[in-house]
């Protein structure tokens, strides 16, 4: 029941399968990072999957931020994804999530925003959603995501479903860094707009509605364009 409630309400991502040719090139890429240096990136495959690759390998966690330049990551105070306060420092194993943080302006961010990734079972589930005021002022830019080492990590919840969401109370120094631009966003076209002072409630009730009617709003200036 609660699966079916999930895929009603959110977008059920779909299952990644890796070629062999992709894990040639995804491992040979991994061997050349290192102390946080930026990943060159000539790769033909989307780097979203070469990120999901790299966190398969449970060797890493990715954390995204508008901040091409972070040398060590401190633990900060914070709250968690139920709203519970922690110090520390954040990162998840999915590569859109991670990436949203990337190209996510938070500078221009206005209010609130609402995003997410849940773990049900085997499978994932996402959601975002930027308020009116924010997505007015076109809150999009480049930024990067880095490869941390998952070995002070844990999971940040437990249960049957969780928040992607992991967390380290030590200061920790990144691996690599990725370059990330809004056309790396697989989730671009998939962002809803809500309310102000809308809850968050009505806005999981909305999503999925808001972001097919946004899809059928493209499809038409596409047409006239054209």
């Amino acid at each position: 029941m609660i699966s079916v409630l999930l895929t009603l309400l959110l977008k059920r991502s779909s299952s990644i399968k890796f070629t062999e040719e992709e894990i040639v090139a995804y491992d040979k890429l991994l061997t050349a990072i290192g102390e946080g240096k930026l990943i060159t990136y000539d790769l033909n495959y989307p780097k979203y999957r070469f990120l999901q690759y790299a966190t398969s390998k449970k060797e890493y966690v990715l954390h995204g931020s508008n901040n091409p330049d972070i040398h060590e990551f401190e633990p900060r105070r914070q709250t968690l994804y139920n709203n519970e306060w922690t110090k520390a420092v954040f990162a998840t194993t999915d590569s859109n999530w991670a990436i949203f943080y990337a190209v996510f302006n938070r500078s221009q961010l206005i209010g609130n925003f609402r995003n997410g990734c849940i773990i049900r079972g085997k499978s994932k589930f996402h959601y975002f959603s930027l308020n009116e005021s924010t997505m007015k002022r076109d809150p999009w830019t480049d930024g990067v995501v880095y490869l941390l080492p998952k070995d002070t990590f844990t999971h940040s919840g437990q249960g049957k479903i969780q928040f992607d969401e992991w967390i380290s109370e030590e200061p920790v120094k990144p691996v690599g860094r990725l370059a990330i631009d809004l056309n790396d966003f697989t989730y671009k076209n998939k962002v809803a707009v809500h309310k102000d002072n809308e809850s968050m409630v009505k806005t999981w009730l909305l999503y999925k509605a808001r972001i097919l009617v946004g899809s059928l709003k493209k499809v038409k200036v596409d047409q006239v364009s054209s």
